[in-house]
């Protein structure tokens, strides 16, 4: 038996940062490392806390990007939430970014 395959949906917010990429090879490398997701999302990339519980978050591009994500099993789809570089506790870090867009009702 094989298993479910998952819808992969981009949120409008995730579009432009993969977009806004000058990099046409870390663009594709981003958007075919989300489209390994189809296949069992949730043994994938790892679970985060705090204000980000019920995400995940998946290295792509050589550890430098994650893309945070949310699985909806009910739905079989998994929603591309943001992505972005890893900068540590600079302000620009895609967590602080993934926080702040949450915070702001920009993604859900």
């Amino acid at each position: 038996m094989s298993a479910k395959r998952y819808e992969i949906l981009w949120s409008e917010t995730a579009e432009r940062m993969l977009k806004s990429i000058s990099d046409r090879r870390v663009q594709e490398t981003i958007f075919k490392r989300v489209m390994t997701l189809a296949s069992e999302p949730e043994k994938q990339g790892k679970p985060l806390l705090g204000p980000l519980a019920g995400l995940r978050s998946l290295r792509a591009a050589g550890q430098r990007y994650c893309v945070i994500y949310r699985v909806d099993r009910g739905r079989v789809v998994v929603l591309i939430l943001a992505l972005g570089l890893r900068r540590g506790k600079d302000p620009k870090d895609i967590y602080n970014l993934a926080k702040k867009l949450i915070k702001l009702g920009l993604v859900k």
